[in-house]
């Protein structure tokens, strides 16, 4: 069976964030532009794939002050690397509805393979006959692997930022109609 196209629905979907701050803290955010697809097949879901792109100006901490520092060249510098993306190579199952989708990371143009550790929630037809599937996964990166270094010392000991990143996505795609299923 060929793979179903399915768009994220970016209203009914988040990716947010969360680091350290100043050790003994955290600091939570999201994105609020971004766009992407899953080509999902239901018989083996091993052979599906997802791409997302991420637009790095979107970013939303929730304070104007911080979220102009993140745009710029201290950190996703979004004039020079407008967007994150995700390239899935693998989606593996694991216990349960589990999945582990392994792919290709980029950010600021420095691209790692990351693992997400995923869930499939379920599939079903909204009030209006579209059908949805939704989906959450997470992960952790170094924000450093991606050449996001700045940080300032703190005069208690440790780092103002820190360098791990806990990402969760919570996806919710609607299949494509045909027509566009076979256009795409």
């Amino acid at each position: 069976m060929a793979n179903a196209i399915w768009n994220i629905d970016t209203t009914h979907s988040g990716i947010h964030f969360s680091v350290r701050h100043m050790v003994i803290a955290k600091v939570r955010g999201s994105f609020r532009t971004y766009s992407g697809t899953v080509a999902l097949d239901e018989q083996d879901i091993t052979a599906s794939s997802v791409s997302v792109r991420i637009e790095t100006a979107s970013i939303d901490t929730g304070v104007e002050q911080r979220d102009t520092h993140l745009r710029s060249a201290d950190f996703f510098d979004v004039e020079k690397f407008p967007a994150i993306t995700f390239q899935s190579t693998k989606v593996e199952k694991s216990s349960g509805n589990g999945l582990q989708v392994t792919g290709n990371l980029t950010i600021r143009d420095v691209t790692r393979e990351v693992v997400l550790e995923a869930e499939q929630l379920g599939i079903g037809k909204d009030p209006w006959g579209n059908v949805k599937a939704a989906f959450e996964a997470k992960t952790s990166v170094d924000r450093r692997d991606f050449g996001l270094q700045w940080n300032q010392a703190l005069e208690t000991g440790g780092v103002l930022v820190g360098e791990k990143v806990e990402i969760t996505l919570e996806l919710q795609a609607v299949k494509a109609q045909q027509g566009a299923e076979k256009a795409a």
